[in-house]
């Protein structure tokens, strides 16, 4: 009778182990994802299954990278930008001619001539997959401009992605494809990697598949002057390794001997293009922030101090009469800026941000670019002989604590318009693949330029116009003359240059 009873339990206990084995499965790979950020999504998620991190990386026999390698290899993607064929002459990406990011993708192909007319020129990168319903980091050079963004998975599943949106500040882009419980790489934390820290660098160099290669963290901090072409609000501030990165590379994975995700890889040092000794990562701080502002506000939340910074030199220390060699000197404090309303002023050495020490502009420039406008900051620095503490409330672009969310409305109320998205049969009719429509037009800069409403603008500087959202992401950074193209219903097309 007893033997009947244990029977009984047993079947009972396996019974109910099952169903909720099944619940914790359905409930693992069927959320229902209303996260605002991936960083909270991924730590809950893998509090789910990982009881031991610490066990899982333990290296055995001395030094090898194959757990890091089996972890981030599937979450890498080979990316495929494909371009309208009107920009075979490079005009539609201004990367296409920059000897330095031009490395990053496969040059469109060695077709001949007659072949070429007939085919759209493509590009290739890397992307890493950062939440399992399928949004993507990559770099933002890796997709500017295109048409067409195709994603390839380690398994070799295709998908058209989406661009959710990018910031050419820090050349990070997020994308996203249609699909559900997908590997992904997990948060890092590139604040606490050290020099001399083993890494491995993960992506599709030279169009192969998921390539692993290893080397050191040689630096971190690194400003080399990348971006500045672009933008006056650039973010640089990389960690430098010596893990092989070739054309192909650009948006993959560094990551640390546990795989976790601790930058992105941007950029590498050559006169040739291939691998010569460095490369260049945006370090996970940075890109957590940017990732998620993408998602929750289609465009980054950039905080500023306002002032104008430089490191310190032995020479600047002497011209200026600094005691030690260290921290970031303030040149000039902007009016109506964060810092000049905290009681910054010209001539102050600052030594840390939040309990971080920063001892170069790239530095202060990461530890600022991970918070949004109306958060505080605690800012050390040193007057004289004096040391004291400021709290800075962060302000945005606008000289405001506000999120711009609203910034494309900004931008419409200066060009003075609202616009709609051009419907298919619209396009089909103007001959045209893109565009929006400007439904009302009032006093602004278009008015002024002679523009009417209907318009359609189809480009701005040369960059292809999609929707609303891309007419702002167009604009927010420019100064000096814009051109604008574009085509009435009539078919006439038409072209205005206004200043901005």
């Amino acid at each position: 009778m007893n033997t009947a009873k244990n029977i009984l339990t047993l079947t009972l206990a396996s019974a109910l182990g099952g169903a909720a084995s099944l619940g914790g499965y359905k409930l693992f790979l069927e959320d229902k994802h209303t996260y605002q950020s991936f960083e909270n999504e991924q730590t809950a998620v893998f509090a789910r299954y990982m009881k031991n991190d610490t066990a899982a990386t333990v290296i055995p026999e001395g030094l090898n990278f194959i757990h890091a390698s089996n972890v981030v290899r599937p979450t890498v993607v080979h990316i495929k930008s494909t371009y309208e064929i009107k920009q075979q002459q490079r005009n539609g990406n201004p990367h296409f001619n920059d000897p330095f990011f031009r490395f990053f993708f496969d040059e469109p192909g060695m077709e001949q001539p007659q072949q070429r007319e007939q085919q759209a020129p493509q590009a290739s990168g890397s992307g890493v997959i950062i939440s399992q319903d399928g949004y993507i980091v990559t770099n933002n050079h890796v997709i500017e401009g295109a048409a067409k963004i195709e994603v390839v998975l380690d398994d070799k599943r295709k998908y058209e992605a989406k661009l959710i949106g990018r910031d050419p500040e820090t050349d990070l882009a997020l994308l996203k494809i249609e699909e559900k419980n997908l590997p992904f790489a997990r948060y890092g934390n590139s604040d606490n990697a050290k020099v001399g820290e083993w890494v491995l660098a993960c992506g599709n160099p030279f169009d192969l598949t998921s390539t692993i290669t290893a080397g050191i963290i040689s630096a971190k901090g690194r400003n080399i002057n990348l971006l500045r072409g672009n933008t006056n609000y650039a973010i640089e501030s990389f960690i430098q390794t010596d893990a092989a990165v070739n054309p192909g590379n650009s948006g993959g994975a560094l990551v640390n001997l546990k795989g976790d995700l601790i930058g992105i890889n941007t950029a590498i040092a050559s006169n040739t293009g291939a691998y010569a000794g460095y490369s260049f990562a945006v370090p996970v701080s940075i890109v957590k922030k940017v990732m998620d502002d993408l998602l929750n506000y289609g465009e980054v939340q950039r905080a500023l101090l306002g002032v104008m910074i430089q490191d310190v030199t032995a020479e600047l220390a002497k011209e200026k009469g600094i005691k030690e060699i260290k921290g970031v000197y303030i040149g000039g404090v902007n009016e109506n800026s964060s810092a000049k309303d905290a009681g910054i002023l010209d001539g102050d050495v600052i030594l840390k941000i939040d309990e971080v020490f920063v001892n170069s502009s790239a530095e202060l420039q990461e530890a600022v670019a991970q918070h949004r406008p109306g958060e505080t900051l605690k800012v050390q620095l040193v007057r004289g002989n004096q040391v004291m503490t400021k709290n800075v409330v962060l302000k945005n672009k606008r000289g405001t604590t506000a999120m711009v969310k609203q910034a494309s409305a900004q931008i419409n109320e200066d060009l003075g318009v609202e616009f709609t998205e051009v419907s298919a049969d619209e396009m089909a009719k103007l001959k045209i693949k893109s565009g929006v429509k400007i439904t009302k037009l009032m006093a602004g800069k278009l008015r002024d330029a002679g523009v009417k409403a209907g318009f359609v603008i189809t480009s701005i500087d040369r960059n292809i116009i999609k929707s609303p959202k891309d007419v702002a992401q167009s604009l927010e950074n420019k100064t000096g003359g814009v051109l604008i193209e574009g085509i009435y219903p009539n078919g006439e097309r038409a072209y205005y240059a206004i200043g901005w």
